[in-house]
């Protein structure tokens, strides 16, 4: 990685070209963290059975033979087809992981068992290997050898019990729990090919969807064990933060994010129009609104719902107080397009292109590869030969 003082790398050049990654992953968190190496110029080789391929091509039909997930997981990468029953295939297997510099799998710890590809086992093996096992929960936990999946992580963590309306809970509209696991995977990927870097040794780690889910639910927890409520269903407001959510105007909704009194004050003179509500004992700090926040919410919402929404907007930018319209996912497309640097393009797919948005991380020296979505098997024979693998494809 370029340090101060360097010079910035040329167009060809990417931080990790040159590192081999051989990942055995399906669904999300595995395939999100190798997918973020490739782009930033590692050779990943992903290896699929040979019986279709990963799962997560199959779980819908948005780009006809590859389905959104996929699309979205696995652009820049390689694909062979191997049989980890087969006592041939998992020989071929081994002697790609001999080559690597990083390997990875989400397999359930069972699987990896079995098939000897715990990452503390391969890392013994090879020194000079990163192997990053990621898996449900802890090995240290009583749950080790349980499978997860998003969902189910989302219940079993509590994350659904603060999501959704008061009525009801509800699951995160993404992969919340799959997504956070395989960004810590990748930032701990990164953080022993450095060590690696300094001492010349690689390193084992594990990432859990359990963990990483707990750890992003930190905040609601300790508010929790503290006060000994949990914070409630609020729909599209804040549980803890008030006024933080989405109100009426007379012709669409807006969400408006109150986070500090100076913001509040602001809020209450230059879009309530009522400045003694500021210092209203009941409204005066946060803690006090989210004791009243039924009550503020209705102050807040009678003033509001006469107002069109570009009238309330206007308001809001005078008096700097933070907004967003709420909209639906497709119109993210037009804000994506609408940027100065568009951030939405495609990438060639088995048969037909596929959208691809440009990572978040931009950097100046050089610009993040975004390769082509690879068809089932696609590099099989190619990637035997130039490993001379023993097995006919």
């Amino acid at each position: 990685m370029m340090m101060p003082g360097q010079a910035s790398l040329s167009l060809s050049e990417l931080p990790l070209d040159g590192l081999l990654v051989v990942a055995v992953e399906q669904a999300v968190s595995a395939p999100l963290a190798t997918r973020q190496l490739a782009e930033l110029g590692a050779r990943v080789i992903k290896v699929e059975p040979r019986d279709g391929g990963d799962f997560a091509r199959r779980y819908d039909a948005a780009f006809g033979d590859v389905s959104s997930y996929f699309a979205w997981l696995n652009r820049g990468k390689e694909s062979i087809c191997l049989d980890l029953a087969d006592e041939g295939d998992r020989s071929d297997l081994c002697r790609l992981i001999a080559r690597a510099d990083v390997f990875v799998h989400n397999l359930s710890p069972e699987t990896a068992k079995r098939h000897q590809l715990g990452a503390a086992q391969l890392s013994d093996a090879n020194p000079r290997l990163v192997a990053c096992d990621i898996r449900g929960y802890a090995a240290s936990s009583a749950d080790a050898t349980r499978t997860a999946y998003d969902l189910l992580i989302q219940c079993e963590s509590g994350l659904a019990s603060l999501t959704g309306t008061p009525d009801e809970p509800a699951r995160v509209g993404v992969s919340i729990a799959d997504i956070a696991t395989g960004m810590y995977a990748f930032a701990g990927i990164l953080v022993a090919l450095k060590k690696r870097d300094e001492t010349g040794r690689g390193e084992a780690l594990s990432v859990a969807m359990f963990d990483a889910m707990a750890e992003w639910l930190s905040q609601p927890a300790f508010y929790a064990w503290q006060t000994g409520r949990a914070p409630s269903r609020t729909g599209l407001h804040h549980a803890t933060i008030a006024p933080y959510g989405a109100f009426r105007a007379a012709d669409g909704t807006v969400a408006i994010g109150v986070q500090n009194e100076s913001q509040w004050r602001r809020f209450c003179a230059g879009v309530l129009g009522a400045d003694d509500i500021a210092d209203d004992p009941s409204f005066a700090t946060n803690v006090a609104r989210i004791a009243h926040r039924t009550e503020l919410d209705e102050l807040v919402q009678a003033r509001l719902e006469a107002l069109t929404v570009a009238d309330l907007c206007a308001l809001l930018t005078a008096a700097d107080v933070p907004y967003a319209l709420v909209r639906s996912v497709g119109d993210l497309k037009d804000a994506l397009l609408a940027d100065a640097e568009p951030r939405l393009t495609h990438v060639p797919g088995p048969s037909s292109a596929v959208w691809a948005i440009r990572p978040p991380v931009r950097f100046a020296s050089f610009e993040a590869r975004m390769g082509a979505v690879p068809a089932v098997g696609e590099h099989t024979a190619d990637i035997r030969a130039e490993f001379d693998l023993e097995r006919v494809p």
